[in-house]
């Protein structure tokens, strides 16, 4: 059986990829995974505070100070690995593998007229997320491109039952343009899954959505963009439920990479391994097995 050597840059690169891959809720688990593999700690470590920067953006980690949520997106990102809290107007890195903030810096803000919206759409959007998620968490930030001042939301809820086999996140993104009469809000709403008892399953789901606004003031424009949150978001819900409860043995094989029988049992690995004449190759990274024994159990 012949093998490839990765060089140190093909290495990093394929370290880091299976990293950021690494579903919600799991990223230190596939990087303890990843070190029994690759025996190399410093080069670990490395890449791991790379792609956890990567996955905190990505997935919208969920954060605590001084007793505010905080949620870490590519919008807040300050450069050089570093995010801005606007609340505690304070700059900091994350390290996703010890969960643990780091050079903490203060950051100052501008006042003005779309920083007190910021907070009116805050306010607002928290009365809609803490009716709505268990667990919820959401942000509102502001950014300017070419001289015009846009509002990002961002919402996150998630369940990481481990301990029984999966861990899910829902999350969406809002964003909009201040104007002084009518806005156009672009949304985009993300679900994903992930069961792993006996199977490994992924479900990803999403949405994206153009809706307008119109603006009277400010009040009036946070209260009518937390409304129409909430109806987009109980519309996806209710379809991706109806969806799932309508799901085939038809409809699965579609989505299904090969097409694969759905037999809606288990494989019992654990009796295919025991009957395997299995020969060890850790240094070299392979297993030689007798193909035999597991086509009689394939068939």
């Amino acid at each position: 059986m012949s093998h490839t050597i990765l060089n140190k840059k093909e290495k990093e690169r394929a370290i880091r990829r299976l990293l950021i891959q690494a579903p919600p809720g799991e990223f230190v688990n596939a990087f303890d995974d990843l070190c029994l593999l690759i025996r190399d700690e410093k080069l670990m470590q490395h890449q791991g505070e790379c792609a956890g920067h990567q996955h905190c953006q990505k997935y919208y980690v969920p954060l605590c100070i001084d007793g505010n949520p905080v949620l870490l997106s590519h919008h807040n990102v300050v450069g050089d690995f570093r995010f801005f809290d606007y609340h505690s107007k304070l700059s900091f890195k994350f390290d996703l593998l010890q969960n643990q903030l780091k050079d903490i810096q203060s950051h100052g803000i501008i006042r003005n007229e779309t920083e007190y919206l910021r907070n009116v759409v805050f306010r607002a959007l928290k009365i809609y997320v803490n009716d709505h998620y268990p667990t919820g968490n959401c942000n509102v930030l502001r950014k300017t491109v070419k001289n015009k001042d846009f509002l990002i939301a961002c919402i996150e809820g998630h369940c990481y039952e481990t301990g029984n086999f999966w861990n899910g996140l829902w999350k969406s993104k809002w964003i909009f343009q201040v104007n002084p009469f009518l806005t156009q809000v672009t949304g985009r709403i993300f679900v994903q899954a992930h069961y792993f008892k006996s199977v490994n399953l992924h479900v990803e789901i999403s949405k994206d959505l153009k809706e307008s606004l119109e603006i009277v003031n400010q009040a009036q424009l946070a209260l009518s963009f937390a409304r129409l949150v909430e109806e987009q978001e109980n519309k996806f819900q209710a379809a991706v439920c109806e969806e799932l409860q309508e799901l085939s043995d038809e409809a699965l094989r579609k989505i299904l990479r090969r097409d694969l029988p759905v037999t809606r049992t288990f494989i019992d690995w654990q009796r295919i391994l025991s009957d395997l004449n299995l020969v060890m190759y850790p240094k070299l990274g392979y297993v030689i097995y007798s193909r035999s024994v597991l086509c009689n159990w394939i068939i």
